[in-house]
């Protein structure tokens, strides 16, 4: 038996629920797409193709940009400026700790990751709510009113809360990397008077641009798609103040019950998402 045919056996069970799980879904998305798939109602019982009747109302729905708009901005701040940055920070400041800091650090930064997104989502509501700890804290400090952070600043709130679950995700990520770099290339550029700032810009991030890379795209495509986090905080209010598109969509596709507008809108998701993949792959230059 050749070496390709064992290959091709032993792969063929993760190709099956590949098949299953991902690519039959995705395929039964772009369908549902195009027809009135709802689930209640006389549409629910006859299913029709519509063609691009879905499209054509999603973007008349000013709805629509609104939610891509936030999800920008959440992605933006949460993933690439919050996770990234703040994850390669932690795990650049622990590169040649002892172990003892090093896994402490590590122990109380991966608590938040692990935690299920719906228990962080809550406990964030309990601690940002009107009678919460941070407004505890606040007013045995300084003696001022509550502040309703969920109100007022409802997308500083979940960009927080995700941010504090998913940067130990990057921190790995980026420790793993910083770990691989040769000492003996960062002590020649300390003999040869270079700053620890040179060193980070001109030799610790080039080495690691393919992790920055990878990370980025994967921490996009993961905040891209975070719902239970903010439907948990704010339910996309208040009013619309972070309706994001995984939101809205759900909305229109459980609440509205319009499955075939909701898996329209999916589709966007998934657009945007491959969007970021390229620009990443485009502008930082690195072949994956």
């Amino acid at each position: 038996m050749s070496d390709n045919i064992k290959s091709s056996i032993f792969l063929s069970p993760a190709l099956i629920l590949l098949l299953i799980f991902f690519l039959t879904p995705m395929l039964l998305t772009i369908v549902f797409s195009f027809t009135n798939l709802a689930l209640t109602g006389s549409q629910a019982q006859n299913l029709k193709f519509v063609g691009f009747e879905n499209f054509i109302q999603m973007f008349n729905d000013a709805e629509l940009y609104n939610s891509i708009g936030k999800t920008l901005i959440f992605v933006l701040f949460s993933a690439i400026i919050g996770q990234c940055f703040l994850g390669f920070l932690i795990a650049f400041l622990m590169k040649g700790k002892n172990a003892t800091f090093r896994r402490a650090i590590g122990i109380a930064v991966i608590a938040a990751w692990v935690t299920p997104e719906i228990v962080v989502g809550f406990s964030w509501v309990a601690f940002l709510g009107d009678n919460g700890t941070m407004n505890s804290i606040i007013t045995a400090l300084s003696g001022i009113e509550p502040i309703a952070f969920l109100f007022e600043y409802p997308m500083v709130s979940v960009v927080v809360a995700n941010i504090w679950r998913g940067t130990a995700f990057s921190m790995m990520a980026f420790q793993a990397a910083l770990d691989d770099i040769p000492l003996e290339v960062e002590e020649a550029a300390v003999m040869d008077g270079a700053s620890r700032w040179r060193i980070v810009r001109n030799i610790t991030i080039p080495i690691v641009k393919g992790t920055i890379t990878t990370n980025l795209m994967l921490v996009t495509l993961q905040t891209l798609g975070v719902f239970t986090l903010i439907y948990a905080m704010t339910g996309g209010g208040p009013g619309n103040a972070t309706m994001t598109l995984p939101v809205y969509m759900y909305k229109q596709a459980f609440v509205s019950y319009q499955l075939g507008y909701g898996t329209a809108i999916s589709l966007v998701i998934l657009i945007i998402g491959a969007l970021f993949s390229l620009l990443y792959m485009r502008f930082l230059k690195v072949k994956i």
